[in-house]
């Protein structure tokens, strides 16, 4: 059994990952493909791994566990926040129509749009911006990830979302808890809290 696949069987299965479509996908992504080179021979680790100037990629686990918590349809617009070196959006890729990924780190929006080309992966566009401002050109979406933990989920993204549609996010500063929030109605949102996490904060406007 190889790295990804004891990965798969003991840190996704052996756990709580039961989504057939989310295992399948996180199969399907090389991860090493998005670490650095002195990491390949770790790149299956159930670990964040540093891939340069205080950046991390998110662990395996997480991973898999936000995308089973928003329960992704193959037909769904997904706005990312927080594109990271891509790992995530290349798993979120291979479970829906089209990913829009904004990174605030200029040098880290490039490396994503660098590792999803390597990997073949041409469903996500990654956008330098700031993603507390989202993507209001390409709204609204069925569902919104952050990746980055915010004090509260910015208003602009709750916007930017469909009826029905959800946001998950890391909510807090120093505690952080993943919450899940379906929309309703207009103003009108179902909470859910998942699991204490621990992610970098936000950065741009929601630091004002």
């Amino acid at each position: 059994m190889d790295a990804k696949e004891k990965m798969i069987k003991h840190h996704l299965k052996g756990r709580d990952i039961y989504d057939g479509r989310v295992l399948r996908a996180m199969r399907a992504v090389e991860r090493e493909l998005f670490v650095p080179d002195d990491m390949v021979h770790v790149a299956y680790d159930d670990t964040a791994l540093p891939i340069g100037r205080g950046q991390t990629i998110s662990q395996p686990y997480i991973v898999a566990f936000m995308a089973q918590a928003l329960q992704l349809k193959p037909d769904d617009k997904v706005l990312e926040v927080g594109s990271g070196c891509g790992y995530n959006a290349a798993v979120l890729s291979q479970l829906v129509n089209h990913v829009y990924s904004v990174e605030i780190i200029e040098w880290l929006a490039e490396k994503a749009r660098k590792n999803l080309m390597k990997a073949g992966v041409y469903n996500v566009t990654v956008k330098h911006g700031d993603g507390y401002k989202g993507w209001p050109e390409k709204a609204p979406f069925d569902k919104i990830m952050l990746t980055a933990a915010a004090g509260e989920v910015p208003s602009g993204l709750k916007d930017q979302l469909k009826t029905g549609g959800k946001i998950l996010a890391p909510v807090g500063k120093t505690l952080q808890v993943l919450k899940l929030m379906e929309k309703l109605g207009e103003d009108d949102f179902e909470e859910t809290e998942l699991i204490h996490v621990r992610f970098v904060p936000m950065t741009g406007e929601t630091e004002k």
